[in-house]
């Protein structure tokens, strides 16, 4: 059993004990299905204010529901559709404070305000993106945004 102590207080902190704990978690386990449950789970129970915490797997052109924490959810989203289809065309970071006034987006959870979208990349290209949904409006910040691209850093080649 994994007991991590993350201090979600101090964003520092807070990315510092995600990034440790991820690795902990994920190193020299090589089923990246087992390592996207428990770095759903893991930032599920770390990160405070979210309402659905997981990943979108990029599959023959389409995104592809894979591992969460959450409401049940879009099982399939187009390129370019939504935040995470636009996060994934795109292979950009899309950090959305109001998600109402998102063109096109997808609501899998009415709940839902704010999303963050960080596309993971494996030797240049865009393999899954993580998802973070927010209740709360203009949940996510630059300092989220940074660790969380960090993390997808650290995990591209473990999931």
């Amino acid at each position: 059993m994994f007991d991590f102590s993350i201090d979600a207080a101090d964003p520092q902190a807070l990315y510092a004990d995600l990034l440790s704990a991820a690795d902990a978690l994920t190193a020299g386990e090589p089923d990246g299905v087992a390592n996207m449950a428990n770095l759903a789970a893991l930032i599920w129970q770390s990160v405070p204010e979210l309402n659905w915490a997981g990943f979108y797997r990029l599959i023959e052109g389409e995104l592809v529901l894979g591992p969460f924490c959450g409401k049940p959810a879009c099982i399939r989203i187009a390129l370019g559709q939504g935040v995470c289809g636009t996060a994934a065309e795109s292979a950009q970071t899309q950090r959305v404070d109001d998600v109402q006034a998102f063109p096109g987006h997808i609501s899998c959870d009415a709940a839902s305000r704010s999303e963050l979208v960080v596309p993971i990349r494996r030797e240049g290209r865009v393999i899954a993106v993580l998802d973070l949904d927010s209740p709360r409006p203009a949940r996510f910040t630059k300092a989220d945004q940074a660790g969380f691209e960090q993390l997808a850093g650290l995990i591209a080649d473990r999931i």
